[in-house]
C-alpha cells in the first residue's frame, strides 16, 4: 500500500512538472491536460517518494516534477514491480506498461548530479479504469493480470 505524495503536470513536452490538487485519469488517455498522455503504453508516469528522497540525501535539489514524474507514491518501490502489476486508488485501475526509460539526451539533473533515478525508479502506466485522485490518496498494487481474469481461456 502507498500514498500519493504529490500530482504533476504539464501543458507542454519539455517543461517541468508542476503539482495539482488533484488528477482526473482518462481511459487509455493519461492525466487530463497533461502534455504527456495519449494513446499509448507510457500515459502515467510514477515515482517513488522514497527513491526521491533519497537522491536528494545525496545532494539534488529537485522538487516534485522535476523528474518528469505524474505521481510521487510513498511506500511503494516501483521500479521492484513487473510489468503487468496492477495499482488502484479510488476507482482509478493502472497498469505497469515499462520499468525504467532510455535517456538519449541527458536532462539537466543528469548534468548537474552525474546520475538521474528516473530512468532506473520511474514505471509508467496506462489507464485501465479512470476517475479522480489527490495527494493523500491510498494506492494498492495489485497483482498482474491474467488471462482467465481478463474473461480470455489460456
Amino acid at each position: 500500500m502507498g500514498i500519493i505524495k504529490a500530482i504533476c503536470v504539464s501543458s507542454k513536452k519539455g517543461t517541468a512538472k508542476q503539482t495539482a490538487s488533484s488528477a482526473t485519469l482518462v481511459v487509455d488517455h493519461g492525466i487530463e491536460g497533461d502534455a504527456h498522455a495519449g494513446k499509448w503504453h507510457r500515459q502515467v508516469s510514477l515515482l517513488s517518494w522514497q527513491a526521491i528522497e533519497a537522491f536528494k540525501a545525496r545532494g539534488a535539489i529537485v522538487t516534485h516534477g522535476c523528474f518528469g514524474e505524474n505521481l510521487v507514491v510513498a511506500g511503494i518501490d516501483f521500479a521492484a514491480l513487473p510489468v503487468g502489476t496492477r495499482l488502484s486508488c479510488n476507482a482509478v485501475l493502472l497498469e505497469v506498461s515499462q520499468i525504467g526509460k532510455e535517456c538519449h539526451n541527458h536532462c539537466q539533473i543528469y548534468h548537474t548530479m552525474g546520475d538521474c533515478i528516473m530512468p532506473r525508479q520511474g514505471v509508467f502506466a496506462r489507464v485501465l479504469k479512470g476517475g479522480l485522485v489527490r495527494p493523500g490518496d491510498v494506492m494498492d498494487v495489485l497483482p498482474a493480470a491474467t488471462d482467465c481474469q481478463e474473461g480470455t481461456a489460456p
